[in-house]
C-alpha cells in the first residue's frame, strides 16, 4: 500500500503584538485553519506565500525561500503530552492546530525524510523543501513553557520551509505527491547541524 500524504489543515494569521517575558513584540505565529477537509477553503499560494497570511519578522520567516511552513501532525502528539506535563494544557486535550506556527499541517512526510529540493505537488500548486526551521523564542511563548525551545532541538521535529515553484490555490484535504529532488542533505540533517554550530 503506497503512503497518503496529505495536508490536513491550511493556517494563516494576520501579525498582532503578544506579550512575551514583559515586551510587547509584534509576531505572525498564531495561526489559525482556514475552513476544514469537510468544508474546505480554496487559498490562493503566492510566490511570497498564503493570501491572508503575514510575518512580522522577515529576517527569520517569509521572502521566497521561506514563502511557506509545513509541520507534520505526527508531532502533535508529543507536543500535547510536554504541554500537559508542563501545566499548560489538559490532559488530553488536544494540540490546537495550527499552534506551532505552521502554515501547512501536514502528514505522511517527517523531517528524517523530507530532503532540501525535494517537491511537493499539489493538485493546483507546487512547493520545493528549503530549509528547516529554526525554534525561536515566540514557538516557546506560544507553546506556553520555556523547555519547548530545548525540546524542539533535541528531538529534530523542526518542520520545513518551502519555497513556491508553482503558484496556485491550496486546501485542507488535499493529497500531495512528493517529487525528490537530489536527496543530498535532508531536513533533520540539516537541523542537526544547525544545532551543533549554535551550540559551539
Amino acid at each position: 500500500m503506497s503512503l497518503v500524504r496529505r495536508v490536513l489543515s491550511v493556517n494563516v494569521a494576520q501579525t498582532q503584538p503578544m506579550m512575551i517575558e514583559g515586551r510587547r513584540i509584534l509576531t505572525g505565529i498564531g495561526k489559525r485553519p482556514v475552513g476544514s477537509p469537510e468544508m474546505p477553503t480554496r487559498v490562493p499560494v503566492k510566490a511570497l506565500g498564503l493570501e491572508g497570511d503575514e510575518q512580522a519578522d522577515l529576517t527569520v520567516h517569509g521572502g521566497v525561500s521561506k514563502a511557506v511552513y509545513a509541520y507534520p501532525h505526527e508531532h502533535y502528539a508529543f507536543w500535547e503530552t510536554v504541554r500537559a506535563q508542563a501545566g499548560v494544557q489538559e490532559w488530553g486535550a488536544p494540540l490546537p492546530i495550527g499552534l506551532p506556527g505552521e502554515n501547512l499541517t501536514i502528514t505522511g512526510l517527517l523531517e528524517s525524510d523530507a530532503y532540501i529540493g525535494d517537491l511537493l505537488k499539489f493538485p493546483d500548486c507546487t512547493l520545493a523543501i528549503s530549509e528547516p526551521r529554526r525554534p525561536c523564542y515566540k514557538f516557546a511563548a506560544v507553546m506556553g513553557f520555556p523547555q519547548a525551545l530545548k525540546m524542539m532541538a533535541q528531538s529534530g521535529w523542526c518542520g520545513f520551509y518551502l519555497s513556491v515553484r508553482v503558484p496556485g490555490t491550496i486546501a485542507a484535504g488535499e493529497p500531495f505527491e512528493l517529487i525528490r529532488g537530489p536527496q543530498e542533505v535532508s531536513i533533520a540533517d540539516l537541523f542537526r547541524a544547525k544545532m551543533r554550530k549554535e551550540a559551539a
